[in-house]
Order: structure tokens, then C-alpha cells, then sequence
């Protein structure tokens, strides 16, 4: 598909959205360490699928060591995120719970500027900032 990064970014919100809902659904009478296997499970078999049904497979085997330490790195720290999220979503509601995992869009753009070097301009420092308040905003229950 011939998208463009906004229109990606844009679906990946709409489905990450809907994620925090079907979670919190789905863990209400299960441990939510299981419902993290079983989603992982699920989205395993749907990508292979995918990669497969769209001729998109190579042989991963031929791949960098760079890439594999860092996809390695990517998914234990997705896989930390997943066992977090679910057991917040089981203690907290939904909408507690997503806002606060959106801190992640602060903190990637921080991240980016120490380790990758990328330097946002003031206006996008503006946009971080108000998600950092609105964040705060949202995790202050009186």
C-alpha cells in the first residue's frame, strides 16, 4: 500500500485505541500474564499468515547481528510493555490506564534525542509538553 507515515501512524492510533479496549475485556476473569501469551500467540500466527499470503518472507537467518541484538532488544522490551499494560488494565480502567501508557510518546522522543541524536524543533517540544501535562492531568484523580 502506497500510504503515507501519517496515514500509518494514524491506523496504528485507531488500532492501538481499540487494543485498550478488547484487553480490558479480555482479561477481566484471566491472568493477565496468560491473556499476554495468548495475544502474542495470536499475533504470531496472524503475521505469519500475513508475510506469507503477501510473499513477503526471507530468510531471517541472513539478517545483520546488529538487527537481530536490536529486534532482540525491541521485542523484550514489547514483551515488558504487553505484561505491564495487561495487568494495569486488569487493576485500572481503560481509560486510566491508556492515557498513561501514552507517557511513551514523551519519553520516545526523549530517548530519540539521547541515542539517536534526532533534535525536535520548539514547536514540536511544545507538542511533548502539553502530552507530558496532559498526561499528568489525566493521572491526578482527586
Amino acid at each position: 500500500m502506497s500510504l503515507s507515515w501519517f496515514s500509518w501512524a494514524l491506523l496504528s492510533a485507531i488500532f492501538a485505541a481499540l487494543t485498550a479496549i478488547f484487553a480490558k475485556l479480555g482479561v477481566q476473569h484471566i491472568n493477565s500474564d496468560l491473556a499476554t501469551l495468548i495475544r502474542t500467540a495470536m499475533i504470531l500466527l496472524v503475521l505469519g499468515c500475513y508475510i506469507g499470503l503477501s510473499h513477503q518472507w526471507s530468510n531471517p537467518l541472513q539478517l545483520s547481528g546488529h538487527s537481530w541484538l536490536f529486534l532482540g532488544l525491541s521485542a523484550l522490551a514489547t514483551g515488558a510493555s504487553w505484561l505491564c499494560y495487561f495487568r494495569a488494565l486488569q487493576l485500572g480502567e481503560a481509560s486510566q490506564v491508556a492515557p498513561i501508557d501514552k507517557f511513551s510518546l514523551v519519553l520516545v522522543v526523549l530517548f530519540a534525542c539521547l541515542f539517536l541524536g534526532e533534535r525536535p524543533a520548539p514547536r514540536e517540544w511544545l507538542g511533548i509538553g502539553l502530552i507530558a501535562v496532559g498526561v499528568l492531568v489525566l493521572a491526578i484523580r482527586r
